[in-house]
């Protein structure tokens, strides 16, 4: 009987320890499982976070990379722009004359502008909002004689007797439309205290499609007036004193511009008879007619050279040169 006893005994400790044995393990498979599923989760919640960080940047990226293109347009926008800080070239003492003999420009840099050595003096780059046409120093410029200028006007608009010195002259490069419809080269000598202000005029001329045929040194007809003005040619140095004087013409000092001569004639009555230079420009005396090409006070070139300062000759009482402006210092 007690045997038999303990033999149930027995049996049931290993009963009961195989069930813990058992239990212990589903109780481990259990944790185990929890364990991976957290790991699973935790790693699905940094992949998720890593991409969202990643788009961030990617996003801050393009915006940053597109900041710089609107700046970058402001700025040219403004390049577009004249400065406002511009220096006359010709600054006046206090007894009124001028006391720079160096050429400035627009752009504040200076020119010694007393030999052919020195460095072309050019206004900034600018573009007109109207059209196309693009003001480049390479263009538009002022600068001292140069020597091959210089030689070229040797008796001719630079004459024997000439009493304006070399350094009170400058050599002025412009552009203008001619009346094929095509841009032109064109030169000038003139006085140095007039020429930024040429060159400004010109470059609105031009700015503004204004037709003038030819903007060439009166050297080129051998400094003979009525030779470049039945050409129609547009100038302004040319040495010489005013008929039984002594004294300088405006042409004589670089002071004078003309433009489209032969449209805009010099006309005097002189013992009784119409003088009028060019002799071909007869046909533009009556200025009552309406033709192209004429200067008057509806007309652009009057307007740009008088707000600069300059008379015109086709306001004269005694006389009438249409085609003439002239400045007094």
């Amino acid at each position: 009987m007690n045997k038999r006893k303990g033999t149930i005994l027995t049996l049931a400790l290993i009963v009961v320890a195989g069930a813990a044995v058992v239990g212990s393990r589903m109780w481990k498979n259990s944790k185990h499982n929890e364990v991976n599923t957290e790991t699973e989760n935790a790693s699905e919640q940094i992949a998720q976070e890593t991409q969202e960080h990643v788009a961030g940047r990617d996003s801050s990226e393009d915006v940053q990379q597109e900041t710089p293109d609107v700046v970058k347009g402001e700025s040219e926008g403004d390049s577009d722009k004249k400065s406002d800080t511009e220096t006359p070239a010709d600054s006046k003492s206090a007894n009124g004359e001028n006391s720079d003999v160096d050429n400035t420009t627009a752009s504040g840099n200076k020119n010694s502008g007393t030999t052919q050595t020195d460095t072309d003096v050019k206004k900034d780059s600018k573009k007109d909002s109207n059209n196309d046409h693009k003001i480049t120093s390479d263009d538009f410029y002022i600068s001292g004689i140069p020597d091959d200028i210089f030689a070229k006007m040797q008796g001719k608009s630079y004459k024997d007797n000439c009493t304006v010195p070399r350094d009170d002259l400058r050599y002025v490069h412009v552009l203008h439309m001619g009346f094929d419809g095509e841009v032109k080269a064109g030169e000038l000598v003139v006085s140095r205290k007039i020429a930024d202000d040429v060159l400004e005029i010109f470059e609105e001329l031009y700015k503004a499609d204004y037709p003038i045929e030819k903007v060439r040194l009166v050297d080129e007809y051998d400094a003979d007036d009525e030779a470049s003005m039945s050409d129609n040619n547009s100038s302004a140095f040319n040495f010489r004193f005013i008929s039984h004087t002594t004294r300088i013409s405006k042409h004589g000092l670089g002071m004078a511009v003309d433009i489209n001569t032969r449209y805009n004639p010099y006309v005097k009555t002189v013992n009784g008879k119409l003088s009028i230079e060019p002799a071909n420009g007869a046909d533009y005396v009556d200025r009552s007619k309406d033709f192209s090409y004429k200067i008057d006070h509806d007309d652009l070139c009057y307007k740009l050279f008088t707000e600069h300062g300059f008379t015109w000759g086709g306001d004269w009482t005694h006389s009438k040169d249409y085609q003439h402006f002239e400045r007094d210092y």
